[in-house]
């Protein structure tokens, strides 16, 4: 535990020799500059009518923390354990998958950002960089690896969790929510695919099970490949299982948000869940993962981890996150528009700056230690006391 200097984290940012977006709409808007309309739209977008995108965001403020006064605040332990590792900061970079898109140097960028802050980096299945080149870039920085299962051939998934496990990744993040693509109306307006470009090759194309599955290995027959594994509508819980066996660690499932999900994760075994609905980018309508967590939190019974993902835009939101019961929260959009603004150095400030609110919020909030969040009142009714 050391002194968090919170009192003075406002005017160290306040530099007038530096210059970078500070709100979430300034960031977006800054990326948006530098982007191609297709790579912003792609990220930008939800599904449908962005109906749940937008719910991801507004409904944060339907919860209200009720803070305390007059406890000694002035030091502030924000370190997490998660499985058998323990981290700084109740923060993980979201598997955000085809960052090429937005800044040449991608996955490694924002690998290395979020190295340089001790916080884990969770890389996605369609990356623009293999597993292999990020642990390389990295060292051994905390990182977990996302896995799409592959639809034609569950040797693949096997061998790219193999690689992960041997390259020194922490964890694997199984994501379950895209049995298909979500319907995205920006990237048919924009007739746009960084998948079809190749921009979420690099895993693929040097996995030997993978290699020997397609009949040549020229660029169409990769991308052809690809495309026919990527989505998994036959994922069931005996593929869960097997996964299970297969690997040593810890597994997690991204795209929980029904309660007896969670029951039946934990029967099945798995070591912990993420909230998410995928940033509002695969079934339109559905309820934001924030409204989604106090309830799955209850079913869990802290059996295992719970991680939200989706919505998060600033450090007030993982301190409401945290409170609902969250071990843990996801950043992914933020830190893509700052990779678009300014490369590693720009992930690497929006995260100090969304761990700067935190740690604020936090602290007036009345509260020293994360565990002790979960005492705190928040509350969504206008109805206090």
């Amino acid at each position: 535990m050391t002194s968090t200097r919170n009192n003075d984290l406002l005017l160290q940012n306040i530099n007038p020799t530096e210059s970078f977006p500070i709100s979430f709409d300034e960031l977006e808007a800054a990326a948006k500059e530098k982007m191609s309309a297709g790579a912003f739209g792609y990220i930008q977008s939800g599904a449908s009518g962005e109906e749940t995108l937008r719910k991801n965001v507004s409904s944060f403020s339907k919860f209200s923390i009720v803070p305390r006064f007059l406890n000694d605040v002035s030091t502030l332990d924000t370190s997490v354990k998660l499985f058998s590792h323990t981290y700084p900061y109740p923060l993980l970079i979201a598997p955000v998958g085809m960052q090429k898109i937005a800044h040449e140097d991608g996955e490694i960028a924002t690998a290395k950002a979020a190295a340089a802050l001790g916080i884990p980096f969770i890389q996605s299945t369609v990356s623009g960089y293999s597993i292999e080149e990020v642990a390389e870039a990295t060292s051994d920085s905390p990182k977990w690896f996302q896995l799409y299962w592959s639809s034609t051939n569950d040797e693949i998934g096997y061998s790219m969790v193999k690689r992960a496990e041997e390259a020194g990744f922490e964890a694997i993040v199984l994501t379950i929510d895209t049995v298909m693509l979500g319907w995205r109306e920006e990237d048919v307006r924009n007739q746009y695919s960084p998948l079809k470009q190749g921009f979420g090759k690099a895993n693929y194309e040097t996995d030997p099970v993978f290699l020997s599955s397609i009949p040549t290995t020229d660029f169409d027959s990769i991308i052809q490949g690809i495309l026919d594994n990527v989505y998994h509508p036959t994922l069931s819980w005996a593929q869960v299982a097997e996964l299970k066996k297969r690997t040593s660690l810890p597994i997690l499932l991204k795209g929980i948000l029904h309660p007896e999900d969670a029951k039946l994760a934990i029967e099945n075994g798995i070591d912990g869940i993420i909230v998410s609905n995928h940033g509002g980018r695969q079934l339109d309508g559905v309820i934001a993962s924030i409204e989604a967590l106090p309830a799955i939190v209850e079913a869990v019974g802290g059996k295992v981890p719970v991680l939200l993902d989706s919505g998060v835009r600033r450090g007030i939101d993982v301190v409401k996150a945290l409170a609902l019961g969250a071990d843990a929260v996801l950043i992914g959009r933020p830190f893509v528009y700052g990779l678009a603004v300014g490369g590693q150095k720009g992930v690497e400030k929006v995260l100090e700056n969304i761990l700067q609110e935190m740690k604020v919020s936090i602290s007036l909030s009345g509260v020293t230690d994360l565990k002790d969040l979960r005492d705190l009142l928040i509350t969504n009714s206008p109805k206090v006391f």
